[in-house]
């Protein structure tokens, strides 16, 4: 028996978590009124695959960077969608010619190799498993981490309370909405953000909103 599908961030969850938002954290009831950019955007053009690669790609480097990297790396393959396959086929050589480490094109190739073996789930599988369960088979491919799938559970799936203690843009913006120079540790933080519950996706988001206001 199938369990119950997740629910995703769609406009009414939205608002019921703004409306929540609001009223249990006075600071971040600032941000969300002086925000005025359209709201998360559930990411379902690529596929968890391609998701999880670009997020290998991007790790440790500064946006521009990594987004040049990804567009060399896409390049490489017909109409640039890398499949498990493809991928899997590429040589050292390929990899370098893009500017992709040593270290990540493991993590890529051993991504492929899941996917290959049908241990990446599709959408459908990973909305009948819960946060955690997620979270637990995916870091299992060298090079995916917690926070990278956190990313996923947000921007693809649209779960709506998923907290990233360790993102260092959702810690800045918490500090900065109080006024705070100091950095919240991710206890202080996980600590914080209860009261943001069930909707700390929505917090997060507006957190990373803080750090552009």
């Amino acid at each position: 028996m199938l369990k119950t599908i997740k629910p995703r961030t769609t406009a009414e969850i939205w608002k019921a978590g703004i409306g929540h938002l609001c009223r249990v954290d006075p600071h971040l009831a600032r941000v969300i009124t002086a925000y005025t950019g359209p709201p998360l955007d559930n990411q379902r053009r690529r596929s968890p695959f391609e998701f999880l690669l670009r997020s290998i790609i991007y790790q440790q480097l500064s946006g521009q960077a990594a987004g040049t990297i990804h567009l060399r790396f896409l390049a490489l393959f017909p109409m640039k969608r890398p499949t498990p396959e493809r991928v899997s086929q590429l040589k050292p050589a390929s990899f370098r010619k893009v500017g992709v480490s040593g270290g990540k094109e493991r993590a890529i190739l051993d991504l492929a190799r899941h996917a290959r073996a049908g241990l990446i789930p599709g959408f459908a599988a990973l909305e009948q498993m819960d946060d955690e369960q997620i979270i637990e088979t995916l870091t299992a491919i060298h090079g995916i981490g917690r926070w990278t799938v956190e990313m996923l559970l947000i921007f693809q799936l649209g779960r709506p309370d998923v907290l990233p203690v360790a993102d260092l843009g959702v810690r800045k913006g918490f500090a900065r909405m109080r006024g705070k120079k100091v950095l919240p540790t991710p206890k202080q933080l996980t600590r914080a953000a209860k009261k943001w519950q069930p909707y700390r996706s929505i917090g997060s988001w507006y957190c990373w909103r803080a750090t552009e206001l």
